[in-house]
């Protein structure tokens, strides 16, 4: 995620992780436009800020690929070494978590 702000030529002028006004734009940290902004403009700290932002967005990609991997028998969860058996396993359970609570809350919703 990335929000953005135009100068009056349309051209972006500075880019944040969160939204600091209602007059910023959303882009894809993959945006084309905002790469280049990016590569022409922006200083060390928002180079660093790009790459935490895709980074982000990469884990879940990572997850995504290690379960189908999983899931069809490429490998085994066993396979991978216990770091990384941990990590996964916790994240897992995290998400599991968070997807209980949203389901009791959508449950409970009627009852008001």
């Amino acid at each position: 995620m990335a929000y953005i702000t135009r100068n009056t030529s349309g051209e972006i002028n500075a880019f944040y992780e969160t939204q600091q006004s209602a007059q910023q734009e959303y882009v894809s940290i993959d945006d084309l436009e905002l790469i280049e902004f990016i590569k022409l403009s922006a200083s060390h700290t928002e180079a660093k800020s790009a790459l935490t932002i895709s980074d982000i967005e990469l884990v879940r990609v990572l997850e995504d690929l290690i379960n189908t991997l999983i899931n069809k028998n490429v490998i085994h969860f066993t396979d991978l070494p216990l770091a990384a058996q941990s990590k996964l396993s916790n994240r897992e359970n995290i998400r599991g978590h968070l997807t209980s609570l949203d389901n009791l809350m959508a449950d409970d919703e009627g009852l008001l």
